[in-house]
């Protein structure tokens, strides 16, 4: 996606696939209710691909105001962007800052949605794109794993096994092995050279494996997208703790 055309096409395409009201997502044990709150607004007056424009998907999750707290922080986080920027107080206050100051074709879009549920765990993605002028955007990444019953996030910490760390981060190396095999990078020593493994923060529980995505320009160009590294579950024995797999 290299132009804010490219992504507002994209946004819209991905708005009408999921419903715009009430809607809700059922586990066999837990149902929860979620509503999708989308909001794009532009300069007053302003008209045409070239209007600047702030692009507000997010969720509210019934009986679960935590969450909702948790999901408002960190898209608010998403849009610093360097040392200088202050965290914005709220999102509304942010979009009509960015439209204030916004030159045209200037673009962003923040947004968080439901991956998946299972059992007690809500894991929830959270995106944005940033476009202020050049060749393109910047995108951004990240993940709450939400524990219902325990009414808070989990971090790794919660549920590794102690002391297995540093063999999580040994299978997470493995699996960036088979990403570069797929992708056609595992015989090519500049690249390997070039985008060495790293740690990323942003972390998926999901229920057949963990899910680790990496921010552009990370392992892998620009080019490259988010990549994603998957670790089925059974490689996980006696590293996660045994509620987690």
């Amino acid at each position: 996606m290299n132009s804010p055309v490219s992504i507002r096409k994209f946004i819209m395409l991905s708005g009408f696939a999921m419903l715009l009201s009430a809607c809700q997502h059922f586990s066999a044990e837990h149902p929860i209710e979620v509503r999708q709150n989308l909001t794009e607004q532009r300069p007053t007056g302003c008209t045409g691909e070239s209007c600047p424009l702030v692009n507000i998907d997010t969720l509210d999750f019934a009986d679960e105001p935590q969450l909702n707290r948790l999901i408002d922080a960190r898209l608010r986080q998403m849009t610093v962007n360097g040392p200088d920027e202050r965290l914005p107080e709220s999102l509304a206050g942010y979009e009509a800052e960015f439209l204030r100051n916004a030159e045209p074709g200037w673009a962003s879009y923040l947004q968080a949605k439901l991956r998946e549920q299972h059992g007690n765990t809500l894991v929830v993605e959270l995106s944005s794109y940033l476009y202020t002028g050049g060749a393109h955007g910047m995108p951004g990444r990240g993940f709450i794993n939400y524990d219902r019953e325990r009414d808070r996030e989990l971090r790794l910490d919660d549920v590794l096994i102690p002391g297995q760390e540093g063999n999580f981060w040994r299978v997470a190396r493995q699996a960036h092995q088979r990403w570069l095999a797929e992708n056609g990078h595992a015989q090519d020593p500049r690249f390997i050279d070039s985008w060495p493994f790293q740690q990323t923060a942003n972390i998926a529980l999901l229920k057949d494996s963990v899910l680790l995505k990496y921010d552009v320009y990370s392992i892998a160009p620009y080019s490259s997208g988010h990549p994603e590294l998957f670790i089925p579950h059974e490689q996980l024995e006696g590293i996660l703790k045994a509620k987690y797999l």
